[in-house]
C-alpha cells in the first residue's frame, strides 16, 4: 500500500466525521465551517487523484465563494436553529 492510499483512507475518515459534525450542529455558523472543512478535504481528495485543476475549483468555489455566502445569510438570519 503506498503512501496516497493510505492518505486517502485518512482523509475518507476525516470527511466522514467532518459531515456528522456538520449535521449534528445546532449552531449553523460551526455547521459552516465543518461543509468548509469537508471542501478542503475534498479539494485535497481531487490533488491526489491528479486532477489539480478540480481542486483548484473546489478550493475556491466550496471554501471560500460557499462559506462566504452562508456567513452572509447566517449574519442576516437568526444564527442558532430552534
Amino acid at each position: 500500500m503506498d503512501w496516497a492510499m493510505i492518505m486517502i483512507y485518512i482523509l475518507a475518515v476525516i470527511i466522514i466525521v467532518a459531515a456528522i459534525f456538520s449535521v449534528k450542529q445546532k449552531d449553523l455558523l460551526l455547521a459552516v465551517i465543518g461543509t468548509s472543512a469537508i471542501s478542503v478535504i475534498l479539494s485535497i481528495f481531487y490533488y491526489l487523484l491528479q486532477a489539480p485543476d478540480v481542486a483548484l475549483t473546489e478550493a475556491a468555489i466550496g471554501v471560500a465563494l460557499s462559506t462566504i455566502i452562508f456567513v452572509i445569510a447566517i449574519k442576516k438570519t437568526e444564527r442558532y436553529e430552534e
